[in-house]
């Protein structure tokens, strides 16, 4: 489902993707505040499908911002492999690596996705990864259910 919001006008182009931080004590008193972070979830992750031509002033963005349609983004993460099937729905439960020199840690520990989240799996990618925990691990490209 896509939604509204404002964006820096130098982030504010079609396909960057973007987790949302929350307020900043700049945006209370700002006209904009509703439509800039009443639709988007603090930690999520979205993804720039338009935008707008306007250009409004803004505290936070030096250029100013622009109106964005945006929808949740599809991104990589890993799981064991013997839940990795396309279109099963899931429940996020983090893998807590610690390698932080893994060639993996960015999937074993994602950015916009919580302990508890439901996901679909889009698709399984073909590698599969023996973790050092001993674990058979695939990559999968998942859809936040919200």
């Amino acid at each position: 489902m896509k939604k509204i919001t404002l964006i820096g006008s130098k982030m504010a182009k079609m396909g960057n993707e973007f987790i949302y931080m929350g307020v900043l004590e700049e945006c209370e008193t700002c006209k904009f505040k509703r439509i800039c972070h009443n639709n988007l979830e603090v930690g999520g992750r979205y993804k720039i499908v338009s935008v707008r031509s306007a250009n409004h002033q803004c505290k936070v963005h030096e250029d100013g911002v622009k109106v964005v349609e945006v929808i949740p983004s599809e991104f990589v993460i890993m799981v064991e492999a013997k839940k990795a099937l396309e279109g099963v729905t899931l429940t996020h439960n983090p893998i807590n690596c610690e390698n932080i020199f893994c060639e993996n840690y960015i999937y074993c520990n994602p950015e916009g996705i919580n302990e508890g989240d439901k996901y679909k799996i889009i698709s399984v990618m073909n590698e599969k990864i023996k973790c050092q925990k001993g674990i058979s691990m695939r990559k999968v490209i998942i859809k936040l259910e919200k």
